[in-house]
């Protein structure tokens, strides 16, 4: 499997600028207010910043802005970029990501090489409610900065010599020393965001069931996560029915991989029970899903490449929180398998036994989803007995319908769990709606023949909303539980989104951690 080609941009943090670096950044509030720091640097180059912001109306020192100006022949570095940071009674970390966003992008058409960001931003900041102080603003603009210098980039021929363009490689954030400790915890999460973003965009032919479970493996057991693999054998054993059912007719069997991360029985956390309930995360990971024989129009079909969105966002996820070695019990499980029609394949009309013992009627081989996830849930409720269960899955078009591409379904059996998901999802700029769990769902997903079947009664009317109640089916009773379908969210128009990392690393942080 090819690895990226792109070199990583170092990020630092220090009490004073770097020497050598071709560029400095400095910062205007609303209404082009200088910072302290931007001042000195105005007044170093000649008054060259006020000069210019006086001879133009474009930039205002709104959040997000940036002006990039040639440094003063006197200067020892190239060029000025200022940043705008908008009205500071407003400002919070959110806010301050954006910010870091559009400076990466400024920093990357202006050329720079390297960059001295001198993070101040004045008195006024003292007195904000939020009580952002220079480090943790620091901390977040590179945070910004992180998430947005993700590429793809694993498969292109990339000139070298002569022909290759610079790039940006080295960034110090000055007068923000402090901002180093926030950033570790911070950049811990955008490695799981940008790790769950290259498991999205990988081709099928190098990402299949097997290579899958490789791959993970190879990224969490270095950094303490016992990683599971169960092959299609194991799988028969224990009786992992629906899932097999839906990799049968593919020459590349499926794979179930289960995680644990036994946070609190180690380091800082020791005194925490060995036994204590993890909370678990399960994810669909159908690593191609042509539909089966029930098989997808041509059009699009390449992006079904991505049908494994839920599954890497629970390994993003807990590399993140293995990274900054949370204090917690997680056990994640993702149910690996590929979708493909051949004369081996399950067909519409077939009845196929569960996990739970439960029997299904398939009538739809492109509902596929919720068969690989209906065995996994049962498997982690039985062998580990957690205290809530998240599933996410790139699950349904009819979230999209519902939806669009802004806001994932949160189907939701318990209102204190819904509310902690929503403010995590608040809290990290990703939207969640509330969709409802009901009877009628459940019932429609009944069979005549079967004890369930795996299409609700009015196919795509309602189609998420009876979705969840097939899985709902296989919760036990008093389990917290939210089925996440983030089929909208998880595939962008430029590929994998990591889409939800942030929200699961956010409330375990915030509910669940020692």
């Amino acid at each position: 499997m090819k690895t990226a080609m792109t070199a990583p941009l170092s990020i630092q943090f220090s009490a004073q600028p770097k020497a050598k670096y071709d560029s400095v950044v400095v910062f205007a509030t609303q209404g082009n207010t200088l910072t302290p720091a931007a001042a000195a640097i105005d007044k170093e180059s000649g008054g060259l910043i006020v000069a210019y912001l006086k001879r133009q109306k474009t930039f205002t020192g709104k959040k997000g802005q940036t002006l990039t100006l040639g440094a003063s022949p006197k200067q020892d570095f190239a060029r000025i970029i200022v940043a705008g940071l908008g009205d500071l009674a407003e400002l919070n970390v959110l806010d301050a990501e954006t910010v870091g966003s559009k400076l990466y992008a400024a920093l990357i058409a202006a050329g720079a090489e390297s960059a001295n960001i001198l993070t101040d931003a004045g008195k006024p900041l003292k007195k904000n409610a939020a009580t952002l102080d220079e480090a943790t603003l620091a901390a977040h603009i590179a945070f910004g900065i992180s998430l947005a210098t993700y590429r793809f980039d694993q498969y292109r021929s990339k000139k070298k010599g002569a022909d290759a363009a610079p790039e940006l490689s080295k960034l110090n954030f000055a007068n923000a020393a402090k901002g180093a400790a926030k950033f570790t915890a911070l950049q811990a999460i955008a490695t799981g965001v940008h790790l769950a973003r290259d498991l999205t965009n990988l081709p099928p032919n190098d990402l299949y069931p097997e290579t899958y479970a490789k791959r993970i493996k190879a990224e969490l057991s270095p950094l303490g996560v016992k990683v599971e693999i169960l092959d299609e054998k194991r799988m028969a054993t224990l009786g992992f029915g629906a899932h097999l059912a839906v990799g049968q007719g593919s020459l590349r069997p499926p794979r179930v991989v289960i995680l644990h991360w036994n946070g609190t029985t180690s380091g800082a956390a020791k005194t925490s029970k060995k036994g204590d309930a993890p909370v678990a995360l399960v994810g669909k990971g159908i690593t191609f899903d042509t539909g089966g024989i029930s098989i997808k129009p041509a059009a699009g079909m390449d992006d079904m490449k991505m049908d494994m969105g839920g599954s890497a966002a629970v390994i993003g996820a807990i590399k993140a929180l293995a990274l900054r070695k949370a204090k917690t019990n997680v056990v994640g499980i993702v149910a690996l398998a590929e979708n493909m029609p051949s004369d081996r394949a399950y067909r519409p009309g077939d009845i196929i036994t569960s996990l739970s013992g439960k029997t299904i009627e398939v009538l739809n081989t492109d509902a596929e989803g919720r068969l690989v996830l209906c065995d996994s849930l049962t498997y982690i409720q039985r062998t580990h007995k957690p205290k809530l269960i998240i599933d996410l899955a790139t699950l349904t078009g009819a979230i999209i319908v519902a939806l669009g591409h802004d806001y994932c379904g949160a189907f939701v059996n318990n209102d204190d769990l819904w509310d902690k998901i929503d403010q995590a999802g608040k809290d990290t700029a990703e939207k969640y709606w509330r969709m409802p769990l009901d009877e009628t769902y459940r019932k429609s997903m009944e069979s005549r023949v079967a004890d369930l079947k795996n299409l609700g009664d009015a196919s795509r009317s309602g189609g998420a909303c009876a979705a969840a109640g097939f899985l709902e089916a296989f919760i036990d009773d008093g389990t917290p539980w939210a089925h996440l379908d983030i089929a909208g969210t998880a595939m962008g128009s430029k590929g994998g989104t990591g889409f939800a990392v942030r929200t699961l690393e956010r409330l375990i942080a915030d509910h669940y951690e020692k």
